[in-house]
């Protein structure tokens, strides 16, 4: 058998939410493995299998191909470079998920197994805690998994000390952990001493793209936004750590002053994946009825890449006031950058380390505090008065965002597998 470094590497890509899923973790994964094809790598996604959901649309990728079943079907073993085959064979991530694995590593024989990690994408099962482990003691294989949040999992009642310890295992028993962003690598470093480490960022899930012959004047005005409407843009799944209340306080204020404020919400309002989600919606539809929003308000539901692009260019400024602050891990922040939209977001802010740009306040973007319905409602303020502020931002937002390029992150990955591989192949 031909050895990893003479034949295109093959990569078990594993995520619980892939399109046409709807979510951060969804898009980020197809499209680094549309990206690791792009370098002539072969990758098989496992994924969940959602009930009467039609396969991906054979034309979303032209190098993709599609296992539908509840088995695994095997894909060719010598398949040309830059093949991508999805398997949605997982019904749940319990125990059994391992099984299902089993067998498609028995059919695929990928080179290292790649798990991209985030709690409610399995459903808050414990069994998936335990995959790295049971890769290395059971099938010998090298993996990798990626940490989209280091927050930790709720898994079930009581579960207490339990649930720190099952976030760390996967990176403690892992030939490699990687973080998106510094925060995360920094706390990754402090509390899990062993495998090979790394911060690889997310890049922008949605492309500057908006569909042909877009005119965004005729867009506002189709859409009912009158020349001097103050459009404001949210994008991204609601939750209590995205400030979306803060959002409605701006809003109000900003009424309250006079301007013909709207704001658009792009994209779908919750994501399959964690029920907390829609509680929260709950919240924020009821706290819009009780300041009399709703007249200002705008679903527009979830989109094709060309739609979010398209509203992210008819509003005037995007804001993503997170509780926790602006964070390179956030693909809607990404997305607004990339399309050198003027934004307003939290402290902190990344600071430039890692290897990654600072988000600048004033250069790339304002920066508020988190919870201040007041102080946003001013920097968008200040933004809407002062055109050339808006232009500044838009150009600082397009400078950071050149440095997440999925070509450079798809390369990186690759340097990282192949390092893995190299410390794991047998000697002599």
């Amino acid at each position: 058998m031909p050895s990893a470094k003479t034949r295109p590497l093959r990569i078990c890509m594993i995520s619980g939410e892939y399109p046409p899923d709807e979510g951060g973790v969804a898009d980020y994964s197809a499209c680094l493995v549309e990206a690791l094809a792009a370098e002539g790598l072969n990758v098989d996604v496992l994924t969940t299998r959602r009930p009467g959901r039609a396969p991906m649309p054979v034309d979303h990728a032209a190098r993709r191909s599609e296992a539908g079943a509840a088995e695994p079907q095997p894909a060719p073993g010598a398949a040309a470079p830059g093949r991508v085959s999805v398997y949605r064979s997982v019904r749940h991530w319990h125990r059994g998920a391992l099984r299902g694995l089993d067998r498609l590593i028995d059919l695929t024989g990928p080179d290292l197994v790649h798990l991209q990690y985030q709690a409610a994408a399995y459903g808050m099962h414990l069994s998936i805690h335990g995959l790295t482990w049971w890769l290395g003691h059971r099938r010998s294989i090298p993996s990798a998994v990626t940490y989209h949040d280091l927050r930790v999992p709720y898994l079930f009642p009581k579960a207490g000390r339990m649930r720190p310890w099952a976030l760390r295992q996967l990176a403690r028993h892992a030939d490699l952990a990687l973080t998106t962003n510094e925060a995360d690598r920094a706390e990754l470093e402090r509390s899990v001493v062993g495998p090979r480490q790394a911060l690889v960022p997310i890049g922008s899930n949605i492309a500057d793209a908006p569909p042909a012959g877009y005119d965004r004047a005729r867009f506002r005005g189709t859409a009912g936004y009158a020349e001097d409407s103050l459009v404001l843009a949210y994008f991204g799944f609601l939750n209590d750590s995205k400030g979306g209340l803060t959002l409605l306080e701006a809003l109000d204020q900003l009424r309250t002053a006079g301007r013909d404020a709207r704001l658009v919400m792009i994209g779908g309002a919750v994501g399959a994946s964690d029920p907390t989600n829609a509680r929260y919606l709950a919240g924020f539809e009821a706290e819009a009825a009780r300041r009399g929003l709703e007249d200002r308000l705008r679903w527009t539901g979830h989109l094709p890449a060309e739609g979010v692009s398209a509203w992210l260019h008819a509003a005037d400024l995007v804001c993503l006031p997170y509780a926790d602050g602006a964070s390179y891990r956030r693909g809607s922040l990404l997305a607004a950058l990339a399309h050198g939209r003027p934004v307003v977001t939290t402290l902190p802010a990344p600071a430039g380390e890692g290897g990654l740009p600072a988000l600048v306040d004033g250069r790339a973007a304002r920066l508020v505090a988190p919870g201040a319905g007041p102080a946003l409602a001013a920097a968008v303020g200040q933004i809407a008065d002062n055109p050339d502020l808006a232009a500044r931002l838009g150009e600082g937002a397009r400078e950071v965002a050149a440095a997440f390029g999925w070509q450079q992150i798809a390369r990186r990955h690759v340097e990282l597998y192949r390092e893995i591989l190299a410390t794991n192949a047998p000697s002599g």
